[in-house]
């Protein structure tokens, strides 16, 4: 399946939240598997359902990333309850906007709380390369791309 791209609807709008019942039944196990594909053979860190096609609130990022922050790959209803006062800005690009590189604030540290693939309610302190990506991912699920991002920013 092709990624979905700018200016496609499904990126704009938030994404309908998935029940744990429907994640501890696996029903999402192979769109899971697929997405983790595109994004690899996609060259990316990280990848949102909508950004797949799939209008539901769910994303992956790569696998060896979560492994070097000891977190899961897959957040599904991911919120971001705390951000961190200090912000720094980094060029971030995107599988749906291909060329598209903008330099976008983030905090530093954040509280995430999601569902594991599992279902399992999960819940720590991000920083660093993984707090940027959470929010960048959790962004998706919102409606909100980077090229959104980069004007609200520069307002």
């Amino acid at each position: 399946m092709a990624l979905t791209k700018v200016p496609n609807k499904i990126l704009s709008s938030p994404c309908t939240l998935l029940s744990a019942n429907s994640l501890k039944k696996g029903e999402f196990a192979s769109l899971i598997v697929d997405m983790r594909d595109a994004m690899k053979k996609n060259n990316g860190i990280g990848l949102a359902a909508n950004q797949f096609g799939h209008h539901i609130s769910l994303f992956v990022i790569d696998e060896s990333l979560a492994a070097e922050y000891e977190v899961p790959s897959v957040f599904a209803n991911p919120e971001i309850t705390e951000y961190g006062k200090e912000t720094e800005p980094m060029e971030e690009g995107c599988l749906s906007i291909p060329g598209l590189w903008v330099p976008i604030h983030r905090s530093k540290k954040i509280m995430f709380k999601a569902l594991d693939e599992h279902g399992t309610k999960i819940k720590f302190r991000a920083r660093g390369m993984l707090a940027r990506v959470l929010q960048h991912e959790t962004d998706h699920l919102q409606g909100m791309t980077i090229q959104n991002r980069a004007s609200e920013q520069s307002r």
